[in-house]
């Protein structure tokens, strides 16, 4: 996907976000009169519509705010473009997105809570990485949701990738164990291991979770290579909670925000960046198998806040 693809498909997922932002801030940013007072009141209850967070929100006007005073803001471009290059700043969390391992396969564990569109965002991955030529083998260890591993199954075979799975109801350890065995034995470049959704606020099925790590680090010391949580963009602060909970007990590395053109609410990414230091590195923009992009933190905040034409 060249890079004008992939800034035309971020446009689209944040497309309602942004809606609803300039319903609000158009008439604050557009023009060339003075700041009004009541500017910042509109940045704040505009940030808090889209579920960037209280605590996110009162750090960004803080820095933009600080700005104009010393730099004499004023005008509402001016605040407009500094709040451009905070966002940005907030968005780019330390850490690259992770590379190819020294060990083959890569290995990328997908969590995540029940309906957050896991199974679907597990099949955009494994187009995208067969894009860049990768052999990429799909690991059914979601044995608990009935049909999990049909649903899989079918998203392999329009793929064409292999899927790794046994019964449901089968110890989704050994499913994880097989599917390495495979993918190594395959030669397979990339392996994307399915969860069970769970709730984060379940003990047991948390610790079944982190089994699933053991196994996968005992067959490679260095995997999982990436611990990937699904986010519903949808859900807002709610996001928030799961990823802080998924962190704490299994060290997500980074986020895949799915449903993104979904909603009005795409600022959760701010706050959840932000607040965890969680890198978000995919968006899911739409149903269709290749609506997804690597996240790009300009083009996001790009997005959201370019001067309508």
């Amino acid at each position: 996907m060249s890079d004008k693809d992939q800034k035309e498909q971020t446009e689209k997922g944040v497309q309602r976000t942004r809606q609803a932002w300039w319903g609000r801030l158009a008439r604050v940013f557009r023009g060339g009169g003075a700041i009004e007072p009541g500017l910042w009141e509109e940045l704040e209850a505009a940030l808090l519509m889209a579920d960037v967070g209280v605590a996110t929100t009162e750090r960004l006007i803080g820095r933009v705010r600080e700005q104009a005073q010393r730099q004499g803001f004023r005008q509402p471009e001016e605040v407009r473009q500094a709040l451009q290059r905070e966002m940005v700043q907030g968005l780019r969390v330390d850490g690259a997105r992770p590379g190819a391992p020294a060990s083959s396969p890569e290995v990328i564990l997908v969590v995540g809570v029940n309906g957050v569109g896991k199974t679907t965002s597990i099949a955009k991955l494994g187009r995208y990485y067969q894009r860049q030529g990768k052999r990429v083998v799909l690991a059914a260890a979601d044995t608990f949701r009935a049909a999990a591993i049909e649903q899989l199954q079918t998203w392999g075979e329009r793929l064409g990738a292999p899927v790794i799975a046994h019964k449901q109801g089968a110890d989704p350890g050994a499913v994880a164990f097989d599917a390495m065995q495979a993918a190594q034995a395959r030669g397979a470049q990339m392996l994307i291991v399915d969860t069970a959704g769970r709730l984060h606020t379940k003990f047991n099925l948390m610790e079944e979770l982190k089994k699933v790590h053991r196994v996968i680090s005992r067959c490679d010391s260095q995997a999982p290579h990436q611990v990937l949580l699904v986010l519903d963009a949808t859900t807002g602060q709610n996001g928030l909670t799961q990823a802080r909970a998924f962190t704490q007990a299994i060290g997500v590395s980074g986020l895949f925000l799915a449903k993104l053109d979904a909603t009005a609410k795409g600022g959760i990414v701010l706050a959840v960046s932000q607040e965890l230091r969680i890198p978000v590195l995919y968006l899911g923009t739409g149903e269709r198998l290749d609506d997804m992009v690597p996240f790009d933190a300009e083009a996001f905040v790009q997005a959201l806040l370019a001067p309508e034409a």
